[in-house]
């Protein structure tokens, strides 16, 4: 049965109104309880990059499209959209019954103010690198965006079917609420957040995508994932979000429970930095990969579930890692690259990791330390609070990192906000070269399939080979589930929006 929603907001503890006196939430008999190990480090959906943030606010807002769970564009906001014959212009249908959490219809002029939105340096949005091509917007009427661009970009609708792209109120944007305040247009209304601590969300009554059949989301953000573990085991929790492939393991063996896995499209990776000391030298970047052993730190850390992979892990564009430049471990080859760039006797540098995101971070980080000394290259672990590390990897303020990053189904939408020259986040890849950027841009606007192939597996021979940073492997998505919760689909992305199909079968 629906219900009238509060909607009321809770940041840092404090109680805020949506458009009214803030209401406490009712609990309702069918509302999911939900946990998760990291918990999303801001509001604001156009600047956040944490997967953590990502996953809580993709629950409450909307992009124009989505990814289904087979990663194909999938309406949302718009509910139907068309490039002309050279993709020079895109124009997206909005669904008519799409609102806001406000009780606002959802018009081209909220389309139009959130991408200006994005598109301003001042933002400092996430994915603005994505966009740049957007030469005008026109709305020539309220259900109606015509998306003017300056070159072909045939990935832009891809682009678009991310939290990082998400239609919010003009008006919001005009009041400075965005990050504040949360009224998006999704299944799941913001009912309150306590940071690092639970949040409740509640079903939207009246979103367009259909009926929510659970009255809401409690969530928990328990310190580690065998407390979640033990939770649901006390089924003090319905459904939980693991990281951890030694936790999703156990959970076959507790009767009542189910496990959910999918491979996934995000990869393991060492960043280098090669605006940094001996990392600027090519020599030393391609030693550090040639002393790598990939499978090693899989088999380790996430206990070979996994697949060693390169730059692009989609499977219409990966390369065979065979064709790649040193996947196979040579550590003579790595000597002798360090020799000849003048470190024959190695040097030192600081590798940071976030604490819990993912949770293999310490052991990867650890393992790499152990295979780089093999080559006299020494390595001092520097583990940090989630929120800390993300300002200084957006600040490019490391010699390595041991990140996870998010993957896309096409390449020039994964990559071209770090390898094309002005892409937003080139201050953290701090690496740029003319081919890289010549091949991004031509895959951009090849709209032949076959020949896109071609362009991106030059890029990716090419990424790999000039080594800015060591890819090392992708890995599953896991969910727990109680044997009661039914409907939840992963998807190749690690989205959490499956849970707007859920219904409890008690």
């Amino acid at each position: 049965m629906k219900r009238q929603m509060t909607k009321s907001l809770t940041v840092a503890g404090v109680a805020l109104a949506l458009g009214g006196t803030a209401l406490t939430t009712p609990a309702f008999a069918d509302t999911l309880k939900v946990a998760w190990s990291q918990d999303a480090t801001g509001l604001d959906p156009h600047k956040q990059t944490a997967f953590s943030s990502i996953r809580f606010l993709e629950l409450m807002y909307e992009p124009l499209v989505r990814l289904d769970e087979n990663a194909d564009i999938a309406p949302a906001v718009a509910a139907s959209w068309s490039f002309n014959d050279d993709a020079t212009e895109l124009t997206m249908m909005l669904d008519p019954n799409a609102k806001f959490h406000n009780g606002a219809a959802v018009t081209a002029a909220d389309v139009k103010a959130s991408f200006e939105r994005i598109l301003d340096e001042a933002t400092s949005a996430a994915a603005r690198a994505n966009f740049t091509s957007i030469a005008a917007i026109e709305t020539p009427d309220d259900a109606t965006v015509v998306f003017k661009l300056s070159e072909p970009n045939v990935p832009l609708l891809t682009a678009m079917a991310s939290v990082n792209a998400a239609v919010v109120p003009a008006a919001e944007i005009e009041a400075g609420n965005i990050g504040n305040s949360v009224v998006g247009s999704g299944p799941f209304v913001f009912g309150a957040w306590n940071p690092n601590s639970n949040a409740t969300l509640t079903a939207n009554p009246d979103w367009a995508g259909g009926d929510v059949a659970i009255d809401g989301l409690d969530i928990s953000v328990l310190p580690d994932e065998t407390a979640i573990l033990a939770a649901l085991r006390s089924k003090q929790v319905d459904f939980a979000l693991l990281n951890d492939p030694f936790v999703a393991s156990l959970v076959p063996d507790v009767a009542g429970l189910e496990l959910v896995s999918k491979p996934v499209l995000s990869y393991h990776v060492l960043q280098l930095n090669p605006s940094r000391g001996a990392m600027q030298e090519l020599g030393v970047r391609q030693a550090i990969s040639c002393a790598v052993d990939r499978q090693d730190i899989l088999d380790t850390a996430l206990l070979g579930e996994g697949e060693v992979t390169g730059p692009l892990t989609m499977a219409a564009y990966k390369t065979p890692t065979s064709e790649l430049f040193c996947y196979e471990r040579d550590l003579d080859k790595a000597r002798q690259l360090l020799a000849d760039a003048g470190y024959a006797d190695g040097f030192s540098a600081t590798v940071m990791a976030a604490t819990g995101e993912p949770p293999t971070a310490a052991a990867e980080a650890q393992v790499i330390q152990s295979q780089l000394a093999e080559v006299g290259i020494d390595l001092d672990i520097k583990m940090m609070e989630l929120n800390v590390y993300v300002d200084a990897w957006l600040a490019g303020d490391f010699d390595m990192a041991v990140a996870l990053n998010g993957g896309k189904p096409d390449p020039f939408t994964m990559y071209n906000r770090y390898w094309t020259k002005d892409g937003n986040l080139q201050h953290v890849a701090n690496y740029i070269d003319d081919e890289l950027d010549t091949l991004m841009n031509q895959g951009r606007e090849e709209t032949d399939p076959a020949k896109r192939k071609e362009i991106f597996a030059k890029f990716e021979k090419h990424l790999a080979e000039v080594s800015p940073w060591v890819w090392l492997y992708t890995g599953y998505s896991y969910a727990a589930q109680q044997e009661f919760v039914d409907g939840f689909m992963a998807t190749p992305t690690g989205s959490l929006f499956g849970l707007s199909a859920v219904s409890l079968a008690k």
